[in-house]
């Protein structure tokens, strides 16, 4: 790494609107309290000992103006360390609150995260800087403000990776250790360690939550409710701001519409690629309908629709892989309360009724087109596909069927493979995505075979060439997936200073649709030594 200072962050600019527009917190009191009418808390980041530069994204770092060189600066590390606050920054903490497990939870906000500023790119995109794990402000409740590198890596890693497999999200910049140790309790059950700290640096247009929102309408604070509402049409939805600057009913109902329609398609998108959030709180759902927070989050290994990756929900499971869909509707109904104090109803809560409605009928569109393309289908028909999927589900989820590669497998059987399948002779490449191949009862077989064969007679309905059929269900199948298995490895690297095992994966998930000749160890299934193993199969909260 260059040792000196190079200046090019100091080319960065910052136009910082959140803090200009929004309301303050008078109080400069860092320490965890209740902050009332405001919106926002200044604090700066928590200074650390000895930061190093783990990783950095070359896209994310170049959608921004930054080269190599600059990215492997010591200014670079000082800055996404949190040692140096740029001329311009204006560090921030939000206030926002939020229903947890389905309860409300009052006051959250920034516990751990502090947005250095907002750039305007060379390319003319708007971004937020954030710094995770960069030390205590008023939001910290009983935590520290701080985050170790097992978490840290998870969300670099998972929020590029996302990007690149084409799910909306908020992105990673920059993962540095701090040379410092942070103590955890990992599963809440009072065997705290110390572990390596660590700062990621998030990046999105925004980091507006559903739970901005409903703090101030929790508190009755309706004209902050307002401003923020007219602040975030304006300048993260301007598309729908009015030229009058008038926000009035009919705006803000096409706005929650738009809000709607993004998290359907965005919750559609987790589950093409087997993606579990683990706590689909109100304050973790993003207003752009971007992945946000990523904590306990999980992909799926064997198909489990009742499977998720949080421990602090293993009981009700109220976030697990079937029911995400549901659970956006439900928080969308939370945001859509919050909303009503601003709209002029007369007590007709229909037309809300019917913005909200908006979400099933777009969830359900982008879904089936989304089956019809994973299964190389080149239209989706509403009467028999339906069926096929749900059928294909439960045959996935009885014979434990690795979800990334059972699709890739199945794309490349051709139709004539798949009807003369037998309950004795299914195909061997299928079987070899099954985590329970060799225990398979008849029933399983019996079941696999009928959805095969019917797969195959659907098929002959299809306009497009076998060789379409595959290139189209490669496109939406990916290949390689950041599995919480290759996750671990890559923290246990890095944790012991080999850093090659997280750039080899994420230089892989960059292309994460290609076969990529020689890694296809990256694509391997769950071995079962991690089947169980913390960090693989269940993760909690804490940081």
């Amino acid at each position: 790494m260059d040792q000196n200072n190079c200046g090019c962050l100091d080319q960065l600019i910052f136009d910082n609107r959140f803090t200009q527009k929004m309301v303050a917190d008078p109080s400069a009191i860092v320490q965890p309290r209740q902050v009332v009418g405001a919106s926002f808390s200044k604090v700066a980041p928590n200074p650390v000992r000895a930061p190093s530069l783990v990783s950095y994204s070359q896209e994310m770092a170049a959608e921004i103006g930054l080269d190599v060189a600059c990215c492997e600066s010591a200014d670079f590390v000082d800055v996404f360390s949190g040692n140096r606050v740029l001329a311009g920054m204006d560090p921030f903490a939000m206030c926002y609150g939020g229903h947890q497990f389905g309860s409300w939870a009052g006051q959250l906000g920034d516990g751990r995260a502090i947005n250095l500023g907002e750039i305007i790119a060379p390319t003319g995109n708007r971004w937020t800087l954030q710094l995770k794990g960069a030390g205590l402000t008023p939001y910290s409740r009983t935590a520290d403000g701080l985050a170790v590198m097992r978490s840290s890596l998870r969300e670099y890693m998972c929020s590029e990776a996302m990007y690149h497999l084409g799910v909306p999200t908020t992105r990673a910049l920059s993962l540095v250790a701090t040379g410092e140790d942070v103590l955890r309790d990992m599963f809440y059950d009072g065997r705290s360690e110390h572990e390596p700290g660590a700062v990621v640096c998030r990046v999105a247009p925004s980091f507006i939550r559903f739970g901005n929102f409903q703090i101030h309408a929790a508190r009755g604070e309706i004209d902050l409710l307002r401003q923020l509402v007219e602040f975030t049409i304006e300048s993260d939805f301007p598309q729908l701001f009015p030229d009058d600057g008038i926000v009035d009913t009919g705006v803000i109902l096409s706005w929650f519409r738009e809000v709607a329609r993004r998290t359907a398609i965005m919750v559609a998108q987790w589950m093409r690629v087997g993606f579990v959030h683990g706590v689909m709180n109100t304050d973790n759902m993003s207003i752009l309908g971007l992945t946000i927070d990523y904590g306990p989050y999980g992909w799926l290994d064997n198909y489990d629709r009742g499977w998720t990756p949080n421990t602090t929900d293993a009981q009700g499971r109220r976030y697990r892989y079937g029911a995400q869909p549901g659970v956006a509707s439900w928080n969308l109904a939370q945001l859509a309360n919050a909303l009503y104090p601003l709209l002029e109803l007369g007590g007709d809560v229909s037309p809300l009724q019917e913005a909200l409605d908006v979400y099933a009928q777009e969830f359900t569109e982008c879904w089936h087109h989304i089956m019809a393309q994973k299964l190389g289908l080149d239209v989706f028909a509403e009467g028999e596909d339906p069926g096929l999927f749900e059928q294909l589900a439960d045959v996935m989820e009885s014979t434990e069927a690795d979800m990334t590669n059972f699709y890739r497998a199945l794309a490349d059987l051709s139709a004539d493979e798949l009807r003369e399948s037998t309950e004795q002779n299914l195909p061997a490449s299928l079987l070899e995505t099954l985590y329970r191949a060799d225990t398979l009862s008849v029933i399983d077989r019996r079941d696999m075979c009928a959805w095969l064969k019917r797969y195959g007679r659907r098929l002959a309905d299809n306009k497009i060439t076998p060789l379409q059929r595959r290139e189209v269900m490669n496109s939406v199948n990916p290949k390689y997936v950041p599995r919480n298995y290759l996750a671990q490895l890559a923290i246990d690297a890095v944790q012991s200073g080999d850093h090659r095992v997280l750039e080899d994966l994420m230089e892989v998930l960059r292309s994460p649709y290609d076969e990529q000749p020689g890694k296809e160890d990256y694509a391997k299934m769950r071995p079962e030594w991690a089947r169980h193993r913390a960090g693989c199969s269940m993760l909690s909260c804490s940081s």
